[in-house]
């Protein structure tokens, strides 16, 4: 029998590993995830700009019809009346406004940009359940300017009565970008009155793999001191850096994956997520052309969902239309599945498949993702399962 001398040394050994660790890995986030995040531009924020998308994205399903997407037609003949139902109620989960890339305006006219935007949104009735901003990179040309711009919105933003938002930081390149900015952080947050969360954009190769060799993306995460809530991968940018050609750009080229699970593993147990990028292919123009583009995207979203991506980015009103039958479909189709597992997890009934702690937590993240985004229903979860959100909640290790 081994020693207690030799057990507690032991014990005294790893305790500073243990604490590092579970600082460090606190698990999955208990907080709703949303399945995408809509970027406009600050100038082209204007009243009633959420309903907007989903009225226009309604109106585009109502013109163009769907066409097959891949997908099981009876699924999608189930899911297309909650679709309908989410694009008239809550179309769109995480509002981003956008002072960067896709804002147009003049350096002159940025102040009063990103003043009425956050004015705009300050008046509206009803808001998505998530809202930032994304203002210019911390690079020397940019740096103080961004930060000007994050100062007026979330100041102007502060007037909607909202506890928290999120700051989108782009074009990260160096750890000690994240650690300069949170003392920005924490002055933006005393001025504005809310508690700010902090996305990470990885759209650099230097974002990926430091000019030592080091993998930067753990490094940028917990340098963060538990602010970071992302990592964005930024379609365009990071594709072209690395000299891949434009139509060949896309988030399904491997070299985004690579990028992309490099993402995942950082965030692994952290609490932050990884979140696919974009499409520039929009659903406008004639109805073969809208089809076509809802056939890009929905195989995208398919393919991001069947990898671990649960949230994306989305650029036109119409791709919510694809966004949700593609998102829907996912999780309405893992229900059986995943419901008859975690019975048989939890009263440990011995079938085909033995499931281990590690699954149970994967079955149910899944189920609990489905109601969030609304593709799943309380009451038939519980009647499938047996099991109410709590439940599920302990199952999944969400930490309290």
């Amino acid at each position: 029998m081994v020693p207690e001398h030799v057990l507690a040394a032991l014990d005294r050994q790893l305790a500073p590993v243990d604490a590092a660790r579970q600082a460090a890995y606190p698990g999955e986030s208990p907080a709703r995830q949303p399945v995408h995040t809509c970027y406009v531009p600050a100038d082209a924020v204007v009243p009633g700009l959420v309903a907007s998308w989903g009225a226009t994205a309604l109106a585009a399903l109502d013109e163009h019809g769907l066409p097959d997407l891949g997908l099981d037609a009876g699924l999608v003949a189930d899911v297309l009346p909650r679709v309908r139902r989410k694009l008239a109620a809550e179309p769109v989960e995480d509002l981003r406004v956008d002072a960067e890339d896709g804002y147009r305006g003049s350096p002159e006219a940025e102040d009063d940009d990103v003043r009425a935007a956050a004015g705009v949104l300050a008046a509206e009735a009803t808001l998505p359940p998530f809202l930032g901003v994304r203002a210019k990179s911390l690079e020397e040309p940019t740096r103080r300017r961004g930060v000007r711009s994050l100062d007026l919105f979330l100041t102007g933003l502060a007037a909607t009565g909202r506890e928290r938002a999120v700051v989108t930081l782009p074009k990260v390149t160096a750890v000690e970008q994240v650690t300069a900015f949170l003392p920005v952080l924490d002055a933006l947050q005393q001025t504005s009155g809310l508690a700010l969360d902090l996305e990470l954009q990885v759209e650099t190769p230097q974002a990926v793999l430091g000019a030592d060799g080091t993998a930067t993306l753990a490094r940028m995460l917990h340098a963060g001191e538990g602010r970071v809530t992302g990592l964005h991968y930024g379609t365009y940018d990071y594709s072209a850096s690395l000299g891949i050609a434009a139509a060949h750009q896309a988030s399904d080229h491997p070299a985004a994956d690579a990028a992309k699970q490099a993402m995942q593993v950082a965030v692994a147990g952290t609490g932050a997520r990884a979140v696919d990028g974009s499409t520039n292919v929009l659903p406008v123009g004639s109805t073969a052309e809208v089809h076509a583009a809802w056939r890009v995207h929905a195989g995208l979203v398919r393919r991001a969902l069947e990898r671990g991506f649960y949230q994306g980015w989305d650029l036109h009103p119409a791709q919510l239309v694809t966004r949700y039958v593609a998102t829907y479909a996912f999780f309405r189709a893992a229900l059986p599945a995943a419901a008859a597992r975690l019975t048989a997890y939890v009263s440990r009934v011995e079938g085909g498949v033995l499931d281990e702690p590690a699954t149970a937590r994967a079955l149910a993240t899944v189920v609990l993702r489905g109601l969030d985004c609304g593709a799943l229903d309380v009451s038939e979860v519980e009647s499938a399962t047996g099991l109410d959100r709590a439940a599920l909640d302990g199952l999944a290790g969400r930490r309290r």
